[in-house]
């Protein structure tokens, strides 16, 4: 009783409360750049990219990693707002704060939670396009499986998803950038040695995601063209 009573202290105050969020936000950047990975299949061959997502689909794990990824981003966005609101009610910032007493925040600091609301309503309708939508198939050997290369082909084929998915994921590149130096600083990575090195490893990070998934529409729109 003692151990939960803790955990439940530790939940409710704001050092737990960012410490969950930096934990979920870094688990969600690594799952970006294994999807990425096997996204960036589309510019070797149609059959390795559906090879590559029918793995993916027939694995008996998946349910279990999409259980996991759902948990995590659940935790993230909902913490994340609660910190915001309770910020919000204290007229208060969680963070740096200037010698003089005055508060510095950046752009990307205070738009924190429009960013979320922007990446969670393109985290749903990319479910919908992709993981829902069209079922055409293919057959290589004696293997039939989901065309999803001929889907994504056709999706982005329209300029004003492209449109929509490269400013989304612009929108996402700024959330990593800061995202991931604040998260390994909250989580005790924070010295003045190490502290520049994080700042640009946190923006190459953001600058891989981003780009490699940017470059996928952009490839079919302009250069692939059916």
């Amino acid at each position: 009783m003692q151990i939960q009573g803790k955990k439940l202290c530790w939940m409710s105050s704001s050092i737990g409360r960012k410490q969950l969020i930096a934990v979920t936000g870094l688990g969600l950047s690594l799952f970006l750049l294994t999807h990425l990975a096997g996204n960036l299949l589309i510019f070797v061959s149609p059959q390795a990219y559906n090879e590559y997502s029918h793995a993916l689909i027939t694995n008996k794990l998946l349910p279990v990693a999409e259980l996991g990824l759902v948990v995590m981003f659940l935790a993230h966005m909902g913490m994340a707002m609660r910190l915001t609101w309770s910020n919000f009610r204290a007229r208060t910032t969680r963070y740096a704060v200037l010698p003089h007493g005055e508060k510095r925040t950046t752009w990307t600091q205070r738009s924190l939670w429009a960013q979320g609301l922007l990446i969670l309503v393109f985290t749903i309708l990319h479910l919908i396009t992709f993981k829902y939508g069209s079922e055409y198939t293919v057959t290589y050997g004696q293997t039939e499986m989901r065309d999803l290369h001929r889907l994504v082909i056709e999706v982005f084929q329209e300029p004003g998803y492209v449109v929509w998915y490269v400013v989304a994921l612009v929108v996402l590149g700024f959330h990593l950038r800061h995202g991931i130096g604040s998260s390994l600083q909250t989580l005790g990575v924070n010295h003045p040695r190490y502290n520049g090195a994080i700042r640009c490893a946190s923006i190459g990070y953001a600058l891989i995601v981003a780009l490699g998934f940017i470059s996928q529409p952009v490839y079919v729109y302009f250069i692939h063209r059916g």
